[in-house]
């Protein structure tokens, strides 16, 4: 969890709230490339993956992760699942396998998008998977950090956290301020080079 209490990382993460989204243009797995300013006007959640992390587990083998994602995408967010672990690191995949692996989870992004350069990852001071942002339509972070107040990997926990992601959605799409705009992420590391 090294990354997980690096200074630096911590401190970008910690400033986003209120800042404009730091522009990126990434490649998904199918080969599209994907830009931010694509969805200005909608609201964007950006969630740093590994599929190979205990703790993005207990959100996917829980079905919380899925349920979460199609509530939102549903009411017209747009999901951004990013990976931005190196070569030969764990969570690493090629575009096929993260495609089998989002069928065999039933994940339901609006895309997965590849940062093995880990640029954007540290654009945002992604520091965790998961690390959860949301951003407005006016293109500026309203929450960054944990999914839930529960940092556990048992499945169990998650019927009684308070999910941040779900809180700052619900309460922004109404027009309503968010009440909690940041947190600390919790579990693994980004595997940045």
């Amino acid at each position: 969890l090294s990354a997980c209490h690096d200074p630096e990382m911590e401190a970008r993460s910690n400033e986003m709230p209120g800042q404009p989204a730091p522009a990126f243009t990434l490649p998904d797995t199918n080969g599209n490339q994907i830009s931010l300013s694509d969805y200005r006007g909608q609201f964007v959640v950006l969630e740093w993956v590994n599929y190979d992390c205990p703790y993005v587990r207990k959100h996917y083998d829980s079905g919380n992760m899925q349920a979460l994602q199609r509530k939102f995408t549903e009411a017209g967010v747009t999901w951004l699942s990013i990976n931005s672990s190196a070569p030969g690191k764990q969570g690493n995949f090629t575009p096929e396998q993260v495609n089998d692996l989002i069928q065999s989870k039933d994940a339901a992004p609006s895309a997965y998008l590849m940062d093995p350069a880990g640029e954007v990852g540290r654009n945002y001071g992604a520091k965790a998977t998961p690390h959860m942002f949301v951003i407005n339509p006016e293109g500026v972070i309203i929450y960054q950090g944990a999914i839930d107040d529960k940092p556990t990997t048992d499945t169990d926990d998650i019927a009684g956290a308070r999910n941040y992601v779900d809180e700052a959605l619900t309460l922004a799409m109404q027009g309503q301020p968010v009440e909690v705009n940041g947190t600390s992420a919790y579990g693994c590391s980004v595997k940045y080079d």
